[in-house]
């Protein structure tokens, strides 16, 4: 409230979002000793995230989450990944290729994580470091705008707070910020810059787990998906071992699941039921959460220049998601801007100018080699050629020609393929298209695969199942999205798209339908925004205007 002459409460730092980048920059900040709030719009942290999810620690990054809170993996970490592998599938024939030198490579150690345990557990560390500073965490809190004052960012503004003004502001507030697009740093324009993450939560004895992956107790792995099981669609599926559950899903090219007119589901259930998981799953599957999110593609939207006035951006915010083929990293280089922005603030602390932070933050950045991580040059370059259409179709022809088959099918070709999907330079240069999805690890799996003869007798939830699983706060006659134009035209991609609906299910988000007037016919969509799983989707690829429920409402995922 403001106070008795009138102005706003005042925080030297405000920190918004309480995931791995902002419990980051709380942190450090409460290290340099400055006054920060940190306001998270989940009933607690982690209830509104989803995540693969593995978190890494890179030797050459300046700070790692285990850094900032000792006891982190002891405490927030489900299990290390000792073991990596990608299979390459056609049909039921199958390659895997050991990827543990491009795991390990720049890898201090991995860890898999879900993220309601995890951040619910920096939440409680981050409440303790900036209660001692003046500050602390406030749940249940939506941010939804800035505040300003004579045109210049001073603040944010609140569903169910007014107004507080900082010194510095720190976006964490996920890839669906509506800090950074308030501030025209980031939009929901373009779905080839954007990844779709699918994700099933699965029930398994830890026994069980080190039984049918042949692992330790403190062991783990991480098994990655790719080839033709997906219809086609630009993408993959994964595989990681938890304490006591598996989290398994797909993450997919949004531009590619629109293109393709797949369903998200379905496309998760096709890796669920494929002989070669019947291993994992055996024959006593149970679900205990579905979950979707957006990804940002790094190499194409992460911020070269995260900040105005007094804001930065990190994290998801800031599209800083490095994901290159087999290389899936997001919340380690999140920990890393979280902890530079707070170093950047204090290094330019007292400084008039408000956007000095923001400018030394992006120096670090640079100085780090973050930023070289998620925008690789090397890919700047290739994709150039690699993604133009007539050199894509060209590859496509002779890969799918017999000489094709044949140059991948040689013995010399198995064993320079297991060397580039272990190369990070080639793998950071691979381009964004059906050739390095689809068509290539089909091939090698007709062409070097064995076939798995195993039953799979998974039989995966409907989604009607997965929706009435879910935990739902309803914000009863408060809509947080809204159909501006509901012509198939405009909005149909989000019916089969939007990862809790389908054109078959009626239960979902949205739907279609077809009305006759005036002697014709036309195919309307409509919106129940009560399943969402506010993912983000139908921003992109539907007219909407969206934003997020108020503090504590809509979904809140149990596991994460």
């Amino acid at each position: 409230m403001p106070t008795s002459d009138g102005e706003y409460e005042h925080y030297e730092a405000l920190v918004v979002g309480c995931g791995p980048g902002g419990a980051a920059a709380a942190a450090r900040l409460a290290d340099h000793g400055i006054e920060t709030l940190v306001l998270e719009r989940g009933t607690a942290a982690g209830s509104k995230n989803v995540s693969g999810g593995l978190i890494y620690a890179e030797d050459s990054a300046p700070y790692t989450i285990d850094d900032l809170f000792p006891n982190f993996r002891e405490a927030a970490a489900e299990r290390p990944v000792t073991e990596y592998e990608i299979h390459n599938i056609a049909g039921n024939k199958v390659k895997t290729f050991d990827l543990t030198d491009l795991h390990e490579h720049d890898t201090d150690w991995c860890d898999a994580v879900l993220r309601r345990h995890m951040d619910s557990w920096l939440e409680g560390r981050v409440h303790e470091l900036t209660s001692e500073t003046g500050g602390g965490v406030l749940t249940d809190v939506r941010v939804n705008g800035l505040l300003r004052e004579n045109g210049e960012i001073v603040g944010v503004t609140c569903d169910e707070l007014d107004p507080i003004t900082a010194d510095l502001i720190v976006a964490a507030d996920g890839v669906n910020s509506e800090l950074a697009r308030d501030a025209g740093l980031m939009d929901w324009e373009e779905p080839d810059e954007w990844f779709q993450g699918v994700k099933a939560v699965v029930e398994m004895d830890p026994d069980v787990i080190n039984d049918r992956f042949d692992l330790e107790p403190d062991e783990g792995v991480a098994h990655l998906f790719s080839g033709d099981l997906f219809e086609d669609v630009r993408g993959g599926g994964f595989l990681y071992t938890n304490e006591d559950t598996l989290s398994i899903g797909t993450v997919f090219h949004l531009d590619s699941l629109v293109a393709e007119q797949a369903e998200p589901h379905q496309l998760l259930d096709a890796l669920l039921t494929h002989p070669l998981l019947s291993q994992w799953l055996g024959d006593d599957y149970r679900e205990l959460e579905y979950g979707a999110k957006l990804v940002p593609d790094s190499k194409k939207v992460a911020h070269r220049e995260p900040y105005r006035d007094r804001l930065v951006l990190v994290g998801d915010a800031a599209g800083q998601m490095q994901a290159q083929g087999p290389i899936i990293k997001g919340m380690n280089h999140a920990v890393t801007a979280g902890a530079l922005a707070a170093d950047a603030y204090m290094l330019t602390r007292g400084n008039a100018d408000p956007e000095s932070p923001g400018r030394r933050y992006t120096t670090m950045l640079e100085q780090s080699g973050t930023m070289g991580k998620l925008r690789p040059r090397r890919y700047e370059l290739s994709s150039t050629v690699g993604e133009h259409g007539l050199v894509t179709r060209v590859s496509e022809g002779v890969l799918n020609s017999p000489v094709g088959s044949v140059a991948v099918g040689n013995p010399i070709a198995k064993r320079l393929l297991a060397k580039a999907y272990n190369s990070p330079f080639l793998v950071g240069m691979l381009p964004d298209t059906e050739t390095g999805y689809t068509t290539l690890p089909t091939i090698i799996g007709e062409q070097h695969g064995r076939t798995v003869h195993w039953e799979n007798e998974v039989e995966p939830p409907s989604l009607e199942e997965r929706i009435g699983d879910l935990t739902y706060d309803t914000d009863v006659g408060n809509p947080h999205i809204r159909l501006q134009d509901n012509s198939y035209e405009a909005s149909g991609a989000a019916v089969y798209a939007c990862p809790v609906s389908a054109e078959d299910f009626g239960g979902g988000c949205y739907r279609s339908e077809t009305v006759k007037t005036n002697g014709s016919e036309e195919t309307l969509v409509s919106l129940d925004t009560q399943p969402c799983v506010e993912c983000g989707t139908c921003a992109i690829v539907a007219d909407t205007e969206w934003e997020h429920p108020r503090g504590g409402k809509g979904v809140e995922f149990r596991q994460g």
